[in-house]
């Protein structure tokens, strides 16, 4: 039956016009925007685990810096440990030069205490971003010996929890403004002198000018000698927490850059268009659109034929 007043043809051509319209929008704005899912509506579950994943990469970038800043400092001081080993070194051999009897001591003390100098300098300068780890006041009510870094931040059953690595400065740190417990400001007394020292303290470092060649004075020389051995052997072991830090440090970034990109992969494959599929499918759709419209205008002409039945 012809009908004028429903055109089955025209309302069939004009529904897969405009499905095809709709398609054919969804492609272009995958293409645009690059995304399968750019908002919920696109994919609900998609969408909610992509957001949460990419919050979760924004929080780890925010781990890599502090692990930067991590690596910087304990960088500054494991530096600055190894420069005061070497300065040690070198009073220990002023020592051992002094115990040699007719010596001039006083000359030798004069180059001990410019050493010892350059050790309170040291420490004072491995400073970085306000912190120091070797030069440290445990009176001051915000010390705390115990120092952090973030390196980690996970989540597990929508739980997270931060990681971190823990450097205590107990261990490390050469002067203690407060009670002189530091490994270059530990006092010590003479045996024979009852002289109480600190190999590089402010106001009580070791001083052998005054010593002769008795033989206590030279048994107190000899004890002198084998503290600043031990303090070596403190110093060495301080390097060594520090160095080791240092190396795991180094490895959690590493590991943390490689997570960053391996959620960023996951978040791509969950939300990111297939851009060789959707230049496809638009060139697709846009032939088909032209075909719609062109069939959507042949199905409004066929019922002008209708006229030809009432011409006379």
């Amino acid at each position: 039956m012809s009908s004028i007043n429903t055109n089955v043809a025209a309302m069939t051509a004009l529904q897969t016009l405009s499905q095809t319209n709709k398609q054919l929008t969804q492609a272009q704005n995958r293409i645009s925007t690059g995304y399968r899912v750019a908002d919920a509506s696109d994919n609900a579950a998609y969408w909610s685990i992509a957001t949460t994943m990419r919050s979760d990469n924004a929080a780890l970038s925010t781990v890599q810096d502090a692990l930067g800043l991590g690596a910087a400092t304990v960088d500054t001081a494991y530096t600055a440990v190894n420069s005061a080993i070497k300065v040690v070194d070198q009073i220990k051999s002023k020592l051992v030069a002094a115990r040699q009897p007719g010596i001039d001591r006083a000359k030798i003390q004069s180059e001990v205490a410019e050493l010892q100098s350059q050790l309170r300098g040291i420490a004072a300068s491995a400073s970085f971003s306000g912190q120091n780890w070797l030069s440290v006041d445990n009176s001051d009510p915000g010390y705390n010996p115990v120092k952090t870094i973030v390196s980690s931040f996970s989540r597990s059953g929508g739980v997270v929890s931060i990681g971190t690595i823990t450097i205590d400065l107990e261990n490390t740190k050469l002067f203690d403004v407060a009670d002189q417990s530091g490994i270059l400001d530990t006092q010590s007394t003479t045996t024979n002198g009852g002289v109480t020292y600190s190999i590089a303290g402010a106001t009580d470092a070791v001083d052998i000018s005054a010593l002769t060649d008795s033989v206590a004075d030279l048994a107190d020389l000899e004890e002198i000698i084998g503290v600043v051995d031990s303090v070596i052997s403190k110093m060495t072991n301080a390097a060594t927490a520090l160095g080791a830090s240092k190396a795991r440090i180094s490895i959690q970034q590493d590991f943390v850059k490689s997570l960053m990109d391996a959620i960023s992969r996951g978040v791509g494959q969950l939300v990111d268009a297939d851009m060789n599929e959707e230049s496809t499918k638009l060139q697709a759709l846009q032939v088909k659109q032209q075909l719609g419209v062109q069939s959507l205008s042949i199905a409004n002409t066929s019922s002008q034929s209708i006229l030809s039945l009432f011409r006379q």
